[in-house]
Order: C-alpha cells, then sequence, then structure tokens
C-alpha cells in the first residue's frame, strides 16, 4: 500500500492524515443514478455539494500560492484515484482543468447525453473558490461519457482576485 495511506487497524484508511474510504466507482455510479431518478434534473447539483464539501476541507489544507494549490489538489486527486488531472490554464479570471481517466465517467456504462462528473465539479469548484477568492461555478464542458477524449472543466472569475 501506499506510504501516504495507511490503515489504523480499527477499519479506517487515512491519506496523509485525512480519512478516505475507498469505494468502487460503480457503486458511485449506481448512487449517482439512482439519485437522478429520484431527484431528476436536480441531481447534478446534488451530487456537486457533495464534491463541494469533499473539496472545501481538502483545500482548505493547501498551502502556498492560487497556483502552488491548484497544482496541489490536482496531484491529490490523481493520487487518490479520481483521474488524471492536468492544468490547462490558470489565469487572473480562468481556471480550465482537463481530466484522464475519470473514474465516473469511464465507469458510466453507455453514451450519455450531458456530463456525469459531478463530484468532481464540486471539488473543483471549491478549488475556483480559492483561487478566485469568491464562489464560481465550474462547468464540466466536455465528458469522457459523452464521446470527449476527456472530461474538461472551466472556471470564470468576475473580477480579478486580489492577490
Amino acid at each position: 500500500m501506499d506510504p501516504a495511506v495507511e490503515s489504523d487497524g480499527h477499519g479506517r484508511l487515512f491519506f496523509r492524515g485525512s480519512r478516505y474510504l475507498l469505494i468502487r466507482p460503480e457503486t458511485l455510479v449506481a448512487l449517482q443514478r439512482a439519485v437522478e431518478r429520484a431527484v431528476g434534473t436536480d441531481a447534478a447539483s446534488v451530487l456537486a455539494a457533495g464534491g463541494h464539501a469533499g473539496g472545501a476541507r481538502a483545500t482548505s489544507t493547501l498551502p502556498g500560492d492560487p497556483e502552488a494549490r491548484v497544482r496541489a489538489l490536482l496531484a491529490m486527486g490523481a493520487e487518490i484515484g479520481w483521474g488524471e488531472f492536468a492544468l490547462e490554464r490558470l489565469g487572473p479570471r480562468e481556471l480550465v482543468v482537463t481530466v484522464r481517466h475519470s473514474p465516473f465517467a469511464e465507469t458510466w456504462g453507455g453514451r450519455s447525453r450531458t456530463p456525469v462528473c459531478h463530484l468532481t465539479r464540486g471539488v473543483l469548484e471549491s478549488l475556483a473558490a480559492v483561487v478566485f477568492a469568491e464562489p464560481r461555478p465550474v462547468v464540466e464542458t466536455e465528458c469522457v461519457a459523452m464521446g470527449a477524449p476527456a472530461c474538461r472543466f472551466t472556471a470564470l472569475a468576475t473580477r480579478e482576485p486580489a492577490r
């Protein structure tokens, strides 16, 4: 097991001191589909809220300037199995991240008419709020489940952040 991941011998796993849970992507996709059936079009925002909560916790511990924090969170996402994250653009008003091998998109099964990586989007919304010093929505503009080569997420700020 990766030295960054530790078991306490009592049923708990920790990644760099924070508690995590190993769960199969199929389990999360089944949960997502059930939420979509139960709540309809609001499911995406419900699931993104879950990602936002976890992302807020993760971003609160990241040191450095906004770019260092972005790079650290993207590296962490890859280390914990959320896919291969790449920073496409980071500017005063724009954050664009691509993800290859998203477990949500790759496990979706079949072609989706809409993006499916709502948990990842929520995490990136937490990151964008830190980078731009204001809450900013993130939009998944491309998704592997829709046939794209990678999932792509964009956040736009309304003003330049104070540095």
